[in-house]
């Protein structure tokens, strides 16, 4: 079995009393774009920002490719890194940016990213400042390609743009994906896009990993059950439940279970990637999922 990318046991962050991540336990497989999703507040930036060697943790361990994120000159060329905000400098031109790339990463494929700005339309002497949201996005998504990282960490890099200009980030993304197979994290809370592009997802809510695993088996084994009032501790113990509803007459679960629902009083229908995201981030979940901390491939 392939070692994780990223592998999380405890992991937590501390700001004098507060507590930006406690507790993260967590194993994503290499070779996946892997959707991490959560409310505002669940630690997805700190997570990512320990990934990058951004931050040290205060608690717990993780590794990142193996080693201790950024532990080397090395392993960190061995990762690439795209923050919340897309950062570039303003002015700098975006053939500045490329050399200053060429200057700093080993293993920077400089005809890659010339090849990534001509195919964008991107004048090489324009400067950062003077570009639209949507292509200072492009060009930070060209630097952390070109670097030829074996993991991509990518946070919320499209929470900014306008649908269009995601459309088009994201499709450049893929399209990076299958010309490098390199393993990718991306964090966003449109999932909309995550539909897009993930094949591998991780809900995070309060630090806690609610569900792990990959999207194809997570939505074969979620079910929405609709029938006469019934109470979550009367469905078989096979039977996780992710979320409860109730009116007087009626309950509403989602549950999680490789078995076959046999029961007659429920009606039995599929959920989609987002029901399956707001089920586990409802304040009505159940008790948190047990993470996919092995993936079978």
């Amino acid at each position: 079995m392939t070692a994780p990318v990223l592998r999380a046991r405890d992991l937590g962050r501390r700001y004098g009393r507060r507590h930006a991540l406690q507790g993260c336990t967590l194993d994503i497989p290499a070779g996946h774009v892997v959707g991490l999703v959560g409310p505002n507040g669940a630690g997805k930036t700190t997570l990512l920002s320990l990934a990058a060697g951004q931050l040290a943790p205060t608690s717990g361990t993780i590794e990142v490719l193996g080693r201790t994120p950024a532990a080397t000159p090395g392993h960190l060329a061995r990762v690439g890194f795209v923050a919340q905000d897309t950062p570039t400098y303003a002015g700098l031109t975006i053939a500045e940016h490329l050399r200053l790339g060429a200057r700093l990463n080993p293993r920077w494929d400089a005809a890659l990213a010339a090849d990534r700005i001509a195919r964008l339309g991107l004048d090489p002497s324009a400067k950062a400042g003077r570009l639209s949201g949507g292509q200072r996005a492009q060009l930070a998504l060209t630097l952390g390609v070109a670097k030829r990282p074996e993991l991509l960490i990518l946070d919320e890099p499209v929470a900014a743009l306008d649908p269009l200009a995601r459309r088009e980030f994201l499709r450049s993304l893929m399209e990076a994906v299958a010309e490098q197979e390199m393993s990718v994290v991306l964090s966003s809370h449109l999932v909309a896009d995550l539909e897009r592009t993930c094949d591998h997802l991780v809900v995070l809510v309060a630090s806690r990993v609610q569900v792990c695993g990959e999207v194809e088996e997570l939505l074969a084994t979620h079910h929405r059950l609709t029938g006469p009032r019934r109470d979550a501790d009367r469905l078989p113990a096979d039977q996780h439940v992710v979320s409860a509803s109730h009116t007087d007459r009626q309950s509403t679960f989602v549950v999680r279970t490789s078995g076959p629902i046999l029961d007659p009083a429920w009606k039995v229908s599929g959920v989609d990637l987002e029901d399956l995201v707001l089920a586990y981030m409802s304040a009505d979940a159940q008790a948190p999922a047990r993470p996919v901390l092995e993936v079978r491939r």
